[in-house]
């Protein structure tokens, strides 16, 4: 009787192992792509890049000619007060 529940236990065990083991060639399989898909891949992230710092870029030159017009603007109507 011991012998049967002990092999019964070690079936289940090799079945829950085995589906364990089924799972995981699925989610490494993603990890396995071919060179190009890689290559492509980090082409549009690298382009994705430039775009998000171009446009970071052009929003500082906007804000940077806003505070540069607006110091212009302070320091003539200062002139004029001081006439």
């Amino acid at each position: 009787m011991k012998r049967m529940t002990v092999f019964l236990l070690l079936v289940l065990l090799l079945v829950a192992a085995s589906s364990v083991a089924w799972s995981i060639p699925a989610t490494a399989q993603r990890e396995n792509r071919s060179i190009g898909e890689n290559g492509q891949e980090a082409r549009e992230a690298a382009k994705q890049q430039r775009k998000t710092v171009n446009r970071n870029a052009r929003k500082q030159r906007k804000a940077m000619k806003k505070y540069q017009k607006a110091q212009r603007k302070a320091a003539s109507q200062q002139q004029r007060r001081g006439q």
